[in-house]
């Protein structure tokens, strides 16, 4: 029994109940605060029970630093060497041996574990711990040890760990687990506010995002527990720049009283020795100052810590299925995160936590942090699927099932990079990419890299893109137009070229020396001879191997336009105009921003057309497209090269499909409206008379201009062929068109019913204006009416036409549809006014039994 040589952590209270809990059923849910132990102790409490058989326990840790350092504490605790009964499999570090019984992993491994061996042979335990902070592959961990319980494993046993996360939708998942409770034991931590009035000193009101604010508000805060508080501080701060950021800050304002202070940083992306040193305890005399990520948050115990302070921000990643992009975003902290951070300030003594916000922001904080699987790129997740077996998201039980629109933008993904067929079963490609490990894109790129005989060149740009930028932009290089994307100068660089770094800009030798590591262990996977490429040829064809990863991101440039170009999935992306990379005729973006209409372009190479056509030969296609051109007003016939929204070439088509030309022909008048025919006097009034025959019998055919326009193909198609401008329209004869559309009875109505012209008494055929449909109207010199005792009538004598009377001179006199009633009651009045105007022209008394005229007065008058 391991029991009397257990640390007596409180985590201690609750080992009988979980005992008891995992001897009963097969799932138990633990909760318990930072501090408590239960990362180092309930797997070596575990170890010797009854159920457990001598199998091993896989205990997960969501990061590579805390996984390393429980594998070192349990060791401790048994007197032994890390490798021997414990041991951990973390990224391209293993330390395990034949005697091994406790393995901690990282997520990505445990997925490994998962797909090798979907029985688990030989595990009789598997430990989530951490389980709160809902990272992507602990989810699909859990999602897939569950399905292999339900299969094939019925006795595994499977342990939940928390530290923030309420315990009941865990427990529902396990099967109604039993959820096992332990106090825990913290030291009083006195909480310290920004006052509103610090807050407002600071500039910024709430948690401050720009990285100026984060690094002056955090600078001030830990200044202040230096002077206020005794023993080490442990500032949280959202990301590696503002880490460096602080660190320059604190340099600068540490005078000579306070060189005993040792400020050390701690992210993932420093070397074990450089994370080992921030979490040794400080030299006798000498107060440490620990600048960390979220990376210190959970299952790390840092010696001598007595003071947190919480810059009350981190930094996610944010994808957007809109964009098929990834993006950085700074947000305020939750309140599950914050407490986890304070907590850091009680494990060893009584401590202080200075949070950089006021009261009343710590009022609205969020209760926990969003799950990483609502929010994060899907690909990885979705390839594990398909390798498991997995076509539908619901064959599994999820704590937070994956969004469709993310796992739908990830399948598309992961047919572009022929991972996966269009029924979404894997294909042996695909396969091949699960086992390499890496995101789909660069397995995709290492592994067709490798087919090229690019391989060495492949490793070198799978490593640079998982890593960190090396370069280090300065103060000058930050502005936009110098910042330099150039992804071919940075494999310059990893292969310790002279010249590669541009002016301005300062080398990351801690991340160029990871990504060396990172491309020697994907030539060791691949088999990639060291010598193999390495020159200036192979070089130039960066852009080339960074479409395999991108296939979506190849850009070409816009016509006359630097720096702006069109990518493959339809979205804009941009360079600042004074960057070499502006002027490229292509390019592969390999990071981009989300932000706005077109996406900022951070990192890119070049690439040649031909390249694109070699890479995606089979992809490409040909589209003859027959065109409206709005400008040049006639139908355009072009031939193009296209992969999805590019066009790599075009020709004009000599000789188009008539049909296809027809229907850009009309698409342009549909555009353009129904002005661009040729329409005159003559067919503009046959069109109103059929309208008015429409008005007059609901059954004649509409001729309305909204109709004709719906209608082009039916009436006026079969006359477009052979037709191709605007200037070809011209010669089209639209009175005999309209006419045509009507049959012979029609025809005989619509004379009849709605005449063109009406004779008046003089003998003069007078147009009728159709204008208005409702009330046909007849403008005519009264003279001309004399001896017409009615309205004249049309349709058949149903319609009265509306009479606009004219004086001699052409000039309206009067309207009216009761031409009786205006010889009665209002000629006479008529009469005096025209007689004053006109006296030499003929005013007859009686205008009934009056001679009409076209003269000044009737002949013999």
């Amino acid at each position: 029994m391991l029991d009397p040589i257990l640390p007596e952590l409180p985590i201690i209270g609750a080992i009988p109940e979980l005992r008891n809990a995992l001897a009963a059923g097969t799932s138990a849910v633990l909760q318990a605060p930072p501090g408590a132990g239960k990362t180092t102790v309930v797997p070596l409490a575990l170890l010797d029970e009854p159920w457990l058989a001598g199998q091993k326990i896989i205990l997960l840790e969501p990061r590579r630093l805390a996984a390393r350092a429980a594998a070192q504490r349990m060791a401790a605790i048994l007197d032994e060497d890390v490798g021997e009964t414990i041991g951990y499999r973390i990224r391209l570090e293993t330390r395990v041996g034949p005697q091994t019984r406790i393995e901690v992993v990282t997520e990505g491994v445990l997925t490994r574990i998962l797909q090798n061996d979907p029985t688990l042979e030989g595990i009789g335990l598997l430990v989530f711990d951490e389980i709160h902070e809902r990272n992507l592959h602990a989810d699909l961990g859990l999602a897939l040890a569950l399905h292999s319980r339900e299969l094939v494993r019925p006795e595994l046993r499977i342990l939940a760990m928390s530290a923030t996360l309420e315990g009941e939708p865990l427990s529902r998942l396990l099967d109604d687990a039993p959820i096992i409770t332990s106090e825990g034991r913290t030291y009083p931590i006195e909480t310290v506010y920004l006052s509103p009035q610090e807050a407002g000193q600071n500039q910024v009101l709430g948690a401050p995002t720009s990285h100026r604010a984060i690094v002056t508000r955090t600078t001030r805060g830990i200044l202040r527990a230096l002077v206020e508080t005794d023993g080490d501080i442990l500032a949280f701060l959202p990301g590696i720049g503002e880490i460096r950021g602080t660190e320059a800050a604190l340099d600068e304002a540490l005078d000579g009283d306070h060189r005993e202070v040792l400020v050390l940083p701690l992210h993932g992306g420093l070397s074990r020795a450089e994370q080992d040193r921030a979490l040794e305890p400080a030299p006798p005399g000498v107060r440490k100052v620990v600048l960390a990520t979220s990376i210190a948050q959970t299952s790390l115990t840092i010696d001598g810590i007595r003071a947190v302070v919480d810059s009350g921000v981190m930094r996610v990643p944010r994808f957007s299925p809109r964009t098929g992009m990834d993006r950085l975003e700074t947000i305020m902290v939750s309140r599950a995160t914050a407490d986890q951070r304070r907590g850091r300030a009680g494990r060893q003594g009584p401590g202080t936590c200075y949070r950089l916000w006021t009261e009343a922001e710590d009022r609205g904080l969020t209760p926990h942090d969003a799950p990483e699987i609502l929010q994060a790129d899907l690909a990885p997740l979705a390839l594990e699927l398909a390798n498991w077996g997995i076509t539908d998201r619901d064959e599994l039980r999820w704590l937070d099932s994956p969004p469709s629109a993310a796992l739908g933008q990830a399948h598309e993904l992961l047919r572009a990079l022929e991972a996966i067929d269009d029924g979404g079963q894997i294909t042996p490609h695909g396969r091949r990419l699960a086992r390499l490990g890496a995101h789909p894109r660069l397995g995709h790129l290492l592994l067709r890299a490798e087919e090229l005989g690019l391989g060495r060149l492949g490793a070198e740009l799978a490593a640079l893109l998982a890593e960190r930028d090396p370069f280090r932009p300065g103060r000058e290089s930050s502005d936009l137009g110098r910042r330099d994307p150039d992804l071919r100068r940075r494999v310059e660089a990893l292969r310790g070229a002279r010249g590669a770094l541009p002016p301005g800009y300062s080398l990351d030798r801690g991340t160029l020396h990871r990504a060396r590591r990172e491309a020697r262990h994907w030539r060791r996977r691949l088999r990639v001879r060291d010598q193999e490429g390495g020159g200036v040829d192979d070089v130039v064809q960066t852009g080339l191997i960074l479409a395999f990863a991108f296939p979506d991101r190849v850009g070409i440039r816009r016509a006359d336009q630097p720096g702006r170009f069109l990518l493959r999935n339809g979205r804009g992306a941009r360079l600042d105009a004074r960057q070499a990379l502006a002027g490229a005729e292509a390019i592969v973006a390999a990071e981009l921003d989300d932000v706005g209409a077109e996406g900022r372009i951070l990192l890119a190479a070049p690439i040649e057309l031909d390249e694109i056509r070699r890479a995606y030969g089979d992809q490409i296609w040909w589209e003859e497209s027959v065109t409206w051109d709005d400008e040049g007003r006639r139908t355009t016939a072009t031939r193009r090269e296209r992969l999805g929204a590019l066009t790599l070439s075009e020709a004009p088509i000599r000789e188009p499909d008539p049909e296809r030309v027809l229907r850009a022909l009309i698409d342009g008048v549909r555009a353009e409206g129904l002005e661009i025919l040729p329409w005159t006097r003559e067919s503009r009034q046959l069109q109103r008379r059929l309208i008015f025959m429409r008005e007059v019998d609901p059954e004649w055919p509409d001729f309305s201009s909204a109709y004709l326009l719906e209608h082009l193909e039916e009436w006026l198609g079969p006359y477009l062929y052979g037709l191709r401008s605007a200037a070809d329209l011209a010669r089209l004869d639209l009175a005999s068109i309209l006419l045509n559309q009507l049959s012979w009875e029609e025809r005989e109505r619509l004379d009849i019913e709605a005449p063109p012209t009406y004779q008046v008494p003089s003998g003069s055929r007078i147009r009728i204006d159709y204008d208005d449909a409702k009330q046909p109207t007849l403008s005519v010199r009264l003279q001309e009416l004399f001896g017409l005792t009615e309205t004249p009538r049309i349709a058949r004598g149903r319609v009265p036409l509306t009479l606009e009377l004219l004086s001699p001179a052409q000039r309206p006199v009067q309207i009216t549809r009761d031409l009786a009633s205006f010889w009665d009651e209002t000629y006479f009045e008529v009469r005096k006014d025209l007689r004053g105007r006109y006296p030499k022209h003929y005013w007859p008394d009686d205008p009934r039994t009056a001679q009409a005229t076209r003269r000044t007065r009737p002949r013999g008058g």
